[in-house]
């Protein structure tokens, strides 16, 4: 079944940086493209940002820009968030998000457990 495990999450001071990392299993990764989301309390889900099966292309919300690097590595099946430059507005919960997958006659998306992010000093 589709697994998706993602760490790296943790505290860190305004200015500071951290690695995300999600591994995947279930289908095949190196076949679809990749996100990943973050929520905040309050707030809803946002896309982040998502790279392309070859990792060729990707795409950035605006709110990361120059700040946040995604990336991904085909032959371990993970994709990887590399976040600089963090803001107190950083702090959600990341996601990794599967593409959507056709099983039992139908379209499904999974999910991640999520990893926290704390920006705090």
């Amino acid at each position: 079944q589709v697994q998706l495990v993602e760490s790296g999450g943790g505290l860190v001071q305004p200015g500071g940086s951290l690695r995300l990392s999600c591994v995947a299993a279930g289908f095949t990764f190196s076949s679809y493209t990749m996100s990943w989301y973050r929520q905040a309390p309050g707030k809803e889900r946002e896309l982040v940002a998502d790279i392309s099966n070859a990792g060729g292309r990707t795409n950035y919300a605006e709110f990361v820009k120059g700040r946040f690097t995604i990336s991904r590595d085909n032959a371990k099946s993970t994709v990887y968030l590399q976040m600089n430059s963090l803001k107190p507005e950083d702090t959600a919960i990341y996601y990794c998000k599967s593409p959507a997958l056709w099983e039992s006659f139908t379209w499904k998306t999974y999910w991640g457990q999520g990893t926290q992010v704390t920006v705090s000093s």
